[in-house]
This record gives structure tokens, sequence and C-alpha cells, in this order.
């Protein structure tokens, strides 16, 4: 099955197509996703006690996500991350199917090359997810250099329960964070509920909603 970009429709409306969505790729499905599945932790940046926890919910075809995490994210990385004032969390809000399939790819490897993973996608969206050849394999092509093999990728893209298993966390996302949007912020003290900003953003104001959460 081709896995072409759905339209931009309202999230809201996009995510029970989604989820009621037939398979996505040929075969038998696997089993239910266990909450223990080590695939659905976090894939996260800085030290787990940095006093800002910053939740970031993107999907890997939103072209604002790119810009951020090619614009913005290196210097966040570099005065907020790697300093220890902020812990950045990666949420999947995926945005279409080909967004779906690649946060799957994603997260099924080892958890050191998801951060590189994600940044060459998010670099090079023009080769895989908008291309005018087959996404699917454009998207193997990326998964093989970051050290994926092809039997483990066919296997990942026809695992129905992990993608609803990132499907079901976009839904709480809805819920908890209000969130609409990619890319989608919550900066908070710790785990706390926390402040909500949606849209890419220049470092100043990152900086400074990061302050403010530290001042909570």
């Amino acid at each position: 099955m081709a896995l072409s970009l759905l339209p931009r429709r309202s999230l809201l409306a996009l995510a029970p197509t989604l989820l009621a969505a037939p398979a996505l790729a040929q075969g038998p499905a696997p089993g239910p996703a266990p909450a223990a599945d080590p695939r659905l932790a976090d894939r996260a940046a800085g030290k787990a006690e940095a006093p800002v926890r910053v939740l970031e919910f993107f999907s890997l075809t939103c072209s604002h996500c790119a810009a951020f995490h090619k614009d913005v994210y290196p210097q966040v990385k570099s005065a907020l991350v790697t300093t220890g004032q902020v812990r950045l969390v990666w949420r999947d809000f995926p945005l279409d199917r080909l967004a779906l399939v690649a946060a799957a790819v994603a997260r099924s490897l080892p958890v050191e090359r998801y951060e590189g993973f994600i940044g060459a996608l998010l670099a090079n969206q023009d080769r895989w997810a908008f291309t005018r050849g087959d996404p699917k394999e454009e998207l193997a092509k990326m998964a093989a250099l970051a050290g994926m093999n092809r039997a483990t990728y066919d296997q990942v893209i026809a695992d129905e329960a992990l993608q609803r298993a990132i499907l079901e966390g976009r839904a709480r996302a809805e819920q908890e964070f209000q969130v609409q949007s990619t890319p989608s912020f919550n900066f908070s003290k710790g785990s706390g509920a926390g402040r909500n900003q949606s849209g890419n953003m220049p470092f100043d104001t990152f900086a400074g909603l990061v302050q403010e959460a530290a001042k909570a």
C-alpha cells in the first residue's frame, strides 16, 4: 500500500480517520504494543533532573518543525540543554500516515541514534517526504543510513500496534495539552502542567519561556 501524504485537514478530524484506518502494510498485524515496550519510552535530550522540562510535539513531515530543528534547536541545545537548564522531550504528533510510519521507524532505532535520525529526516524532507518517487522507498534508504536493515524496516512499517500506540499518544496530547498544530511546546518546571506555546519561534522567545517556567 502506498504511503502517500494525506490532506492537511484539522487534527481533530484526522485522528479518528487514522485510528480507524485499515492496515498500513500488507501482512498479519502483530499483537498489541505492550505498555513496557521500550520503543514507546521518552526520547529526550538533556539531564533528567534539569529544572525545566520542554515537551516538543512535532511531525516529521511538518515544514515548520523542520525550520525549528534547523534554525533554533542547535542554539537551544548548546545554550540550554547541554548546560543542564532544560530537558527537551520529543513527543510524536504525526500529521499524516507517512509521518506516522517515519515516527515508528525512528522509535525502532537504538535510542542513541534517535536524535540524529529525526534531525536527518527533518533536514531532508524534500528527499523522502515530498519526493516524486515512492516515499516508502526513500524512507527505507534514510533508515538504512541510520543502520536499519531492510528486513527490520519492513517489520516496523507493518507494525500496526506500534503505530496505533503512537496515535494514542497523539490523542492524549490533544486532550492533556490541547495540541492542535505542530510544532507545539509545553514549558514546565519539573513535570508540572506548564505553559503551552504553538508554532516555530526565535531562540530568544524560547529562552524567555524557559526562564518563565523556571520561576514558576
